[in-house]
């Protein structure tokens, strides 16, 4: 098991964790018809929204409760008070789910108190889901922001159900933030080809999967809108994905009865063959054909690739199931964990493969990844491997400087089989003949065949 190592240095250099305000925030944009609302300063949510921005490429809703100076002494009931009327009367929003950032926490305003007065005295309110959650940006990181949104939607919407005399063929799933619109899209698609409804809490892939809509929105165009999730405790199921979200999945079972299942990761063979059994289970229909020949396909990729992954050092930083995720699978691949750098404690990463995972920044990163063969992490770790000299493979959020990063797909036989193609062909692209400078023939003494010969 590896050991966790929290940096102990007095700033932060390069960093490689995002709070978790912009985890939530991010998590509630997968509602359809939803403004996200921070209670802080204009500067917290500005960072937010460029990093979304550049990332997703589109138009990101998000506002402000713009708290000055003089309000974080006072309080900021008034400037959530004047948000809300202002977000309900110019954008008209089903839902707003609003997060608290390190100004209102260190404070100490009562966001669910701040709640209860303003529907009291505000009916214009009364049609708008309101969801209230804790997010201090100093401690945590984005995952448990994500997290602790969508428990908290879960508790403040689902609705108890009554008695259900026939199996549901509705499935709820529940995805970590580490899941792309594209992961969404392939789960669907695997899910419905079992014959089963599957209902995405959140569904990015509505929301920020980069379409055009037909007429500009002010709010999130797609998405899981807030009667389907009144309606989870419906369903038959509930599906987790990533360590982060067993909290949420628990919840649900205790508020609606469903039973869930987590599948720690989505990514390699073994993690595709529990899904597809599980889901054969649960629909009584067999594994679909297509799936075969994909799972088929996957085998053959991972024979190809071998040669080209079997030894390779590989240094990532990630949010940890993401990290868990891909570190599982690079060892599968015969790879070695040279260097894992994380942002927040997590169960997940008790099962890496690696003598230590450091709590830190991507500083920590490079200072571990020198000689590595290759470096995972998001576009902020691009210096660092340009001063090593070592590839990158773009991974996480944000990735803002190549194209299509939130239809990049990692989950699935076909998923996993693309991603050993994508950095298989790294390895292939890096990969140096040997000269006689740097030739090591076998023997326990051995020296460059040049040098052995100029002796």
């Amino acid at each position: 098991m590896a050991k966790v190592v929290v940096t102990q240095k007095r700033c932060t250099v390069n960093p490689l964790k995002m709070s978790q305000s912009i985890g939530a925030a991010l998590a509630f944009m997968g509602v359809h018809n939803a403004m996200p609302l921070l209670h802080g300063s204009q500067g917290c949510t500005s960072f937010g929204l460029v990093l979304f921005v550049r990332h997703f490429r589109e138009a990101i809703p998000m506002q402000t409760t713009a708290m000055s100076e003089v309000a974080t002494v006072l309080g900021g009931f008034e400037n959530v008070e004047q948000a809300l009327v202002n977000i309900a009367e110019r954008s008209k929003p089903a839902f707003v789910g609003i997060c608290t950032t390190g100004i209102s926490e260190i404070k100490g305003d009562d966001l669910q108190g701040f709640m209860k007065m303003i529907r009291a005295t505000h009916s214009e309110l009364d049609s708008i889901a309101l969801v209230d959650v804790s997010t201090p940006d100093f401690e945590g990181a984005f995952q448990d922001g994500w997290a602790a949104a969508v428990t908290r939607m879960i508790e403040e919407l689902v609705e108890v159900p009554l008695l259900i005399t026939h199996p549901s063929k509705q499935i709820n799933v529940l995805p970590g933030c580490h899941l792309t619109p594209g992961d969404i899209d392939k789960l669907r698609n695997i899910i419905e080809d079992f014959g089963l409804d599957p209902i995405f809490l959140p569904d990015l892939s509505g929301s920020l999967d980069g379409h055009i809509p037909d007429e500009f929105t002010p709010t999130t165009m797609g998405g899981i809108t807030v009667e389907q999730i009144r309606k989870l405790g419906s369903s038959s199921y509930t599906i987790a994905i990533g360590e982060q979200m067993r909290g949420a999945a628990i919840t649900l079972e205790h508020r609606t009865g469903v039973p869930y299942r987590l599948f720690e990761r989505l990514t390699g063979l073994a993690a595709n063959d529990e899904l597809m059994s599980f889901l054969s289970g649960i629909s009584r229909v067999s594994v679909p054909q297509k799936y075969r020949r994909q799972r088929s396909q996957l085998i053959d990729a991972m024979l190809d690739g071998h040669f080209y992954f079997g030894g390779k050092r590989v240094a990532l930083a990630a949010e940890p199931d993401l990290l868990s995720a891909m570190a599982l699978w690079l060892c599968e691949m015969g790879c070695e964990i040279q260097a894992a750098v994380t942002t927040t404690q997590s169960p997940a990463l008790e099962r890496i493969s690696t003598e230590e995972i450091v709590l830190g920044d991507l500083e920590d990163l490079e200072m571990r990844a020198a000689g590595a063969d290759l470096i995972v992490t998001h576009s902020h770790g691009r210096q660092a491997a340009e001063r090593l000299g070592i590839p990158l493979f773009r991974i996480g959020m944000p990735v803002f400087d190549r194209l299509g990063a939130n239809h990049q797909v990692t989950v699935g036989y076909q998923g996993t089989r693309d991603l050993i193609f994508s950095v298989g062909n790294i390895f292939l692209a890096s990969a140096h003949e040997p000269t006689p400078e740097t030739w090591m023939p076998p023997g326990d003494n051995a020296q460059p065949f040049a040098s052995s010969v100029m002796q």
